[in-house]
């Protein structure tokens, strides 16, 4: 991966339109993510509105009741990717980013005590308290950020490299999405 320092110059959240609507089924890219990763699906009632259901936050090892407990956290984070060379996309790259349902590692359902912890930070501030999803979190990581082209900064890389020495060594895909 392209090593390179990050630029937050100019970011603000705003310029990623997220939780559209993009097939016009009536469910925003937050619903569609808390359907698919339902453990116990809920129920879906008028505008898409969720209720009841399970889901697993694997950043904290936790089963979370009810979807208002919830956070869908973009794997890399919006400013993330901002530093990382999204500055440089169109508004139409950046909603696409934002609502990325073409690879399921991009947006993740998790608890939102967890996704608040993380914020906008990357491995090398930051891994999931479940030490056992750390290998998953890091390689997803990679995986999106290769996705869309992006840039990993040194400590990024420290932080990776060192996570992945403990992982096993299993192939990765990615469909590239720019």
């Amino acid at each position: 991966m392209p090593v390179r320092d990050e630029d937050r110059t100019g970011y603000e959240r705003t310029k990623f339109k997220h939780w559209v609507d993009a097939d016009k089924d009536g469910c925003n890219t937050r619903a569609e993510v808390l359907k698919v990763e339902a453990v116990t699906a809920p129920e879906q009632g008028a505008n898409c509105r969720l209720s009841g259901g399970r889901w697993y936050s694997p950043y904290d090892d936790r089963y979370i009741a009810g979807p208002s407990g919830l956070d869908i956290d973009h794997l890399d984070p919006l400013a993330e990717a901002w530093d990382s060379g999204a500055l440089a996309w169109s508004s139409v790259e950046r909603e696409a980013y934002a609502n990325d349902l073409g690879d399921e590692r991009a947006l993740i359902a998790v608890s939102a005590a967890s996704n608040r912890s993380k914020a906008d930070q990357d491995p090398a501030t930051w891994l999931p308290s479940a030490a056992g999803y750390r290998c998953q979190y890091v390689t997803d990581w990679i995986a999106d950020k290769t996705r869309w082209g992006l840039t990993i900064d040194t400590g990024e890389k420290v932080a990776l490299t060192k996570t992945l020495s403990n992982c096993p060594n299993a192939p990765v895909t990615v469909t590239l999405a720019r």
